[in-house]
């Protein structure tokens, strides 16, 4: 099979390479809340979160362009309205998590910023033709503000060179809670990790970016796409009542070991292949 580079405009991030997506990725899942002002407001497959502020609110990830009218139902759902949306902020530059910042844009008149490590590529996502608008580049460490809310962005490189972890503190029952929202550790079908021309430091760029994973604080553990973190068992069992699920940080480590298991497997078999 032909090994294609990172750096390809592939939608892909679950783990696999798709088309145009899959089913999951379009169909609708009810928006809710999951701790203190943190929404859900993606579909079933792709995740979507808006942080609500009294001076407008956050929404991360806009996902294809024809995902744009279902976050804007979920939202307003959930009893706010999209226009009040200031900022657009993503996981990393993929269509399926940032192709519709334009359309985003276009509604509310939302400030877009994404890491500076990923700009090339978003400037090569152009749905309709359309500029793909950058108000503000961020880099490692950076922090975004709203309405006393902040949330910090941390380049965890690899699955795209800007790839971007966010994370913030909430409050919830008089307690204060660490969120993580992981951009991505999966190694995609197809990806070099050994002699990628376009992309040389990929595998040491994954190494670091376990690392940075590891060392920080959680309560709460969320991600690009739902299936990272389990959500729809956990929304069920949030339903049922109990104990707020999300709030799972052995889940958090289990998660990034097993990934990280699956990363030096890929890169193995790779370098073994190279030889």
């Amino acid at each position: 099979m032909l090994l294609r580079s990172v750096t390809l405009s592939l939608f892909c991030c679950a783990g696999f390479i798709f088309a145009q997506g899959n089913s999951d990725w379009d169909e609708p899942f009810p928006p809710y809340k999951i701790i203190g002002n943190v929404y859900y407001v993606g579909t079933k497959g792709l995740a979507n979160f808006l942080i609500t502020t009294p001076d407008g609110n956050i929404l991360i990830n806009s996902d294809f362009e024809r995902n744009v009218p279902t976050i804007r139902a979920s939202v307003e759902k959930l009893g706010f309205r999209f226009r009040d949306t200031k900022i657009l902020l993503g996981s990393h530059a993929h269509g399926d998590h940032m192709e519709g910042d334009a359309m985003v844009k276009e509604l509310t008149g939302a400030r877009v910023m994404a890491m500076a490590e990923d700009v090339p590529a978003l400037e090569k996502m152009r749905p309709g033709n359309k500029p793909h608008p950058i108000d503000k580049i961020l880099h490692d460490g950076d922090q975004v503000t709203l309405g006393g809310t902040t949330l910090v962005a941390h380049l965890t490189p690899g699955h795209t060179n800007g790839c971007t972890t966010w994370t913030m503190k909430v409050q919830d029952g008089g307690r204060t809670y660490d969120v993580v929202i992981v951009g991505s550790v999966n190694v995609n079908q197809g990806v070099l990790l050994v002699d990628n021309k376009e992309y040389p430091q990929i595998a040491n760029d994954y190494v670091r970016t376990f690392k940075v994973l590891q060392s920080l604080p959680v309560d709460v553990f969320l991600g690009a796409h739902g299936n990272y973190y389990g959500m729809e068992a956990k929304y069920a069992r949030m339903k049922a009542g109990g104990p707020n699920p999300f709030i799972d940080p052995d889940g958090y480590h289990a998660y990034l070991a097993e990934r990280q298991r699956a990363f030096q497997a890929e890169s193995d078999k790779q370098k073994a292949a190279a030889k």
